[in-house]
């Protein structure tokens, strides 16, 4: 299931009520953080503590895609950009 690294990252939809979206991104905003950061760290959290071999392995293999993309492109893009 390992595709090869593109040069974004990949963008993927599902489906939550709205009003449960915008309720999200307020607080996210209350926080300091913004709802696809928190998504992410979720997603890590999730498979750091129920990942098997394989799937922490893809994990540790996206995060290292990440550090790469993002050193070519100057950094991490600032919150609401």
């Amino acid at each position: 299931m390992t595709e090869p690294a593109a040069d974004h990252t990949f963008v993927t939809r599902f489906r939550i009520p709205r009003r449960m979206w915008e309720a999200y991104g307020t607080v996210a905003d209350r926080l300091g953080t913004d709802r696809s950061s928190d998504l992410v760290d979720h997603v890590r959290t999730t498979i750091r503590k129920h990942g098997n071999a394989h799937e922490i392995a893809e994990l540790d293999a996206a995060e290292r895609e990440l550090t790469e993309r993002r050193s070519r492109k100057g950094g991490r893009p600032p919150q609401g950009a």
